[in-house]
Protein backbone atom coordinates (compact mmCIF):
# COMPACT_ATOMS: atom_id res chain seq x y z
CA UNK A 1 0.00 0.00 0.00
CA UNK A 2 2.84 2.41 0.83
CA UNK A 3 4.52 1.73 -2.57
CA UNK A 4 1.33 2.76 -4.34
CA UNK A 5 1.36 6.14 -2.58
CA UNK A 6 4.98 6.86 -3.58
CA UNK A 7 4.31 5.94 -7.21
CA UNK A 8 1.19 8.10 -7.26
CA UNK A 9 3.08 11.05 -5.78
CA UNK A 10 5.92 10.73 -8.34
CA UNK A 11 3.42 10.43 -11.20
CA UNK A 12 1.51 13.47 -9.99
CA UNK A 13 4.77 15.43 -9.67
CA UNK A 14 5.83 14.49 -13.23
CA UNK A 15 2.43 15.45 -14.67
CA UNK A 16 2.44 18.76 -12.76
CA UNK A 17 5.96 19.49 -14.03
CA UNK A 18 4.92 18.76 -17.61
CA UNK A 19 1.89 21.05 -17.30
CA UNK A 20 4.06 23.86 -15.91
CA UNK A 21 6.54 23.41 -18.78
CA UNK A 22 3.73 23.49 -21.36
CA UNK A 23 2.23 26.62 -19.77
CA UNK A 24 5.58 28.45 -19.83
CA UNK A 25 6.21 27.40 -23.44
CA UNK A 26 2.84 28.78 -24.51
CA UNK A 27 3.21 32.04 -22.55
CA UNK A 28 6.80 32.74 -23.58
CA UNK A 29 6.11 31.78 -27.17
CA UNK A 30 3.16 34.22 -27.30
CA UNK A 31 0.90 31.45 -28.55
CA UNK A 32 -2.84 31.94 -28.13
CA UNK A 33 -4.30 28.45 -27.80
CA UNK A 34 -7.77 29.44 -26.69
CA UNK A 35 -9.21 32.31 -28.72
CA UNK A 36 -8.12 35.98 -28.60
CA UNK A 37 -7.09 35.77 -32.20
CA UNK A 38 -8.66 39.07 -33.20
CA UNK A 39 -9.55 40.15 -36.69
CA UNK A 40 -7.60 40.60 -39.90
CA UNK A 41 -7.18 43.68 -42.05
CA UNK A 42 -4.92 44.37 -45.01
CA UNK A 43 -2.87 47.35 -46.11
CA UNK A 44 -1.02 48.01 -49.37
CA UNK A 45 2.35 49.73 -49.32
CA UNK A 46 4.67 50.94 -52.07
CA UNK A 47 7.62 49.57 -50.09
CA UNK A 48 7.91 47.31 -47.04
CA UNK A 49 11.68 47.03 -47.12
CA UNK A 50 12.84 45.42 -43.87
CA UNK A 51 9.36 44.56 -42.54
CA UNK A 52 9.09 40.91 -41.51
CA UNK A 53 6.27 38.51 -40.78
CA UNK A 54 5.49 38.64 -37.05
CA UNK A 55 6.43 42.33 -36.73
CA UNK A 56 4.48 44.42 -34.24
CA UNK A 57 1.48 46.60 -35.05
CA UNK A 58 1.20 49.59 -32.73
CA UNK A 59 -1.06 52.48 -31.90
CA UNK A 60 0.53 55.17 -29.72
CA UNK A 61 3.37 52.80 -28.81
CA UNK A 62 1.04 50.06 -27.58
CA UNK A 63 1.19 46.70 -29.36
CA UNK A 64 -2.24 45.86 -30.78
CA UNK A 65 -1.37 43.09 -33.22
CA UNK A 66 1.15 41.61 -35.57
CA UNK A 67 1.96 41.18 -39.24
CA UNK A 68 0.75 37.77 -40.38
CA UNK A 69 1.87 37.77 -44.02
CA UNK A 70 3.49 39.91 -46.70
CA UNK A 71 2.99 39.26 -50.38
CA UNK A 72 3.13 41.01 -53.73
CA UNK A 73 -0.19 42.07 -55.31
CA UNK A 74 -0.40 44.38 -58.33
CA UNK A 75 3.24 45.45 -57.89
CA UNK A 76 2.55 46.59 -54.35
CA UNK A 77 3.26 44.91 -51.06
CA UNK A 78 0.05 43.61 -49.51
CA UNK A 79 0.44 43.21 -45.75
CA UNK A 80 -2.01 41.22 -43.65
CA UNK A 81 -2.41 42.47 -40.09
CA UNK A 82 -3.94 40.62 -37.16
CA UNK A 83 -5.53 43.12 -34.77
CA UNK A 84 -6.62 42.35 -31.19
CA UNK A 85 -10.40 41.99 -30.86
CA UNK A 86 -10.83 44.85 -28.37
CA UNK A 87 -9.23 47.43 -30.71
CA UNK A 88 -11.43 49.22 -33.23
CA UNK A 89 -9.87 50.75 -36.33
CA UNK A 90 -11.67 53.66 -37.97
CA UNK A 91 -12.13 53.98 -41.71
CA UNK A 92 -9.65 56.85 -42.03
CA UNK A 93 -6.85 55.21 -40.03
CA UNK A 94 -3.35 55.56 -41.50
CA UNK A 95 -0.86 52.67 -41.52
CA UNK A 96 2.80 53.54 -41.84
CA UNK A 97 5.99 51.52 -41.59
CA UNK A 98 8.40 52.82 -38.98
CA UNK A 99 11.73 51.77 -37.56
CA UNK A 100 12.46 51.16 -33.88
CA UNK A 101 15.42 53.55 -33.46
CA UNK A 102 17.86 54.27 -36.28
CA UNK A 103 18.67 50.69 -37.29
CA UNK A 104 16.07 48.77 -35.29
CA UNK A 105 13.30 46.46 -36.39
CA UNK A 106 10.53 47.67 -38.65
CA UNK A 107 6.95 47.74 -37.40
CA UNK A 108 3.57 49.02 -38.53
CA UNK A 109 2.33 52.15 -36.80
CA UNK A 110 -1.36 52.92 -37.09
CA UNK A 111 -2.59 56.45 -36.59
CA UNK A 112 -6.21 56.20 -35.48
CA UNK A 113 -8.76 58.08 -37.47
CA UNK A 114 -11.90 59.83 -36.38
CA UNK A 115 -14.39 58.58 -38.92
CA UNK A 116 -17.64 57.00 -37.83
CA UNK A 117 -17.21 53.87 -39.92
CA UNK A 118 -15.13 50.95 -38.65
CA UNK A 119 -12.83 48.66 -40.56
CA UNK A 120 -14.36 45.21 -40.20
CA UNK A 121 -12.75 41.78 -40.35
CA UNK A 122 -11.29 41.34 -43.83
CA UNK A 123 -11.30 45.10 -44.50
CA UNK A 124 -8.48 47.26 -45.78
CA UNK A 125 -6.63 50.30 -44.48
CA UNK A 126 -6.60 52.64 -47.47
CA UNK A 127 -4.19 55.36 -46.31
CA UNK A 128 -0.64 54.02 -46.04
CA UNK A 129 2.91 55.31 -45.90
CA UNK A 130 5.69 53.01 -47.06
CA UNK A 131 9.05 52.39 -45.48
CA UNK A 132 11.65 55.14 -45.66
CA UNK A 133 14.93 53.90 -47.03
CA UNK A 134 17.94 55.35 -45.22
CA UNK A 135 20.14 54.76 -48.28
CA UNK A 136 17.76 56.73 -50.51
CA UNK A 137 17.73 59.63 -48.06
CA UNK A 138 21.53 59.71 -47.86
CA UNK A 139 21.98 59.50 -51.63
CA UNK A 140 19.36 62.19 -52.16
CA UNK A 141 21.17 64.45 -49.69
CA UNK A 142 24.56 63.79 -51.33
CA UNK A 143 23.38 64.33 -54.91
CA UNK A 144 21.38 67.43 -54.04
CA UNK A 145 24.44 68.88 -52.33
CA UNK A 146 26.56 68.30 -55.47
CA UNK A 147 24.02 70.00 -57.75
CA UNK A 148 24.04 73.26 -55.75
Amino acid sequence: MRKFNVETAVGTFVVAGFLCFAYLAIKLGDVHVFGREGYHVTARFSSVSGLKQGARVEIAGVVIGKVTSIRLADYQAKVDLQIEPDVTLRGDAIASIRTQGIIGDKFVKISPGGADEEIKDGGEILDTEGAISLEELISKYIFESKNK
